[in-house]
């Protein structure tokens, strides 16, 4: 007799946003830029829009600490504020707070956590869920390929590493069996999905902001 294997709810994420991420990872920004044909500068664009984005978030973060939803998936060790200031201060001075300004679409990113994920958990958690497991899985790619292509060691690749995570397949293990386990009804689940799905269009749609300007960053043979 026939059995129906049960797809986790990591899994079903996974699966039902593939088409979303596939088309995300194939920005011209983000491909030129890892590939060694963009300035620095490019670089420093992409990680100050970057911050706009988790300072929100991580705002936000601090009043889910006690949800049941959201709670659980919350840890110090992915927080990457902090990295990301660090980055700015090598990348464009300690003056770079005066120095950055939000992309439209990263004004349009940043609304969307303001209005919609900081008073839904759901939707808070496909936001959470996309930033940090795609930092710990595809950022650490962009990391390597950043190193090849600038020389950077440590400096300007904060952002990229977590010290308090030495082995990121047990955390993002972990971080999957959490969703596995979350008290999340079938509406609540496809929330997550759609929301998540809704993320990797708004971050397309930062990458395009920033490759409208592709022609001033690349590198002049």
């Amino acid at each position: 007799m026939a059995t129906t294997e049960v797809v986790g709810f990591a899994e079903r994420i996974r699966l039902e946003t593939q088409q979303a991420h596939s088309d995300t990872e194939n920005s011209v920004f983000v491909s030129e830029l890892l590939g060694g044909k963009l300035s620095t500068e490019a670089h420093a664009a992409l990680i100050a829009q970057t911050w706009f984005v988790y300072d929100s978030l991580e705002r936000i973060g601090r009043s889910y600490a006690d949800d049941p939803i959201a709670g659980p998936f919350l840890s110090d060790e992915l927080l990457r504020t902090a990295a990301l200031e660090a980055d700015l201060d090598f990348l464009v001075g300690s003056d770079w707070r005066d120095r950055i300004t939000p992309l439209p679409a990263t004004v349009a990113y940043v609304d969307r956590l303001v209005q919609v994920a900081a008073v839904s958990p759901e939707a808070f958690l496909a936001h959470h869920y996309l930033r940090y497991l795609g930092d710990l899985s595809g950022g650490q790619i962009i990391r390597r390929m950043l190193e090849r292509a600038y020389g950077y060691e440590r400096d300007g690749l904060r952002f990229y590493i977590f010290d308090g995570i030495p082995k990121t397949k047990p955390f993002k293990d972990a971080y999957r069996a959490k969703l596995d386990a979350a008290p999340l009804d079938g509406d609540q689940q496809q929330t997550v999905i759609d929301e998540a799905n809704l993320v990797y269009g708004l971050n397309g749609a930062l990458f395009a902001d920033l490759a409208r300007d592709i022609d001033r960053y690349r590198v002049r043979a």
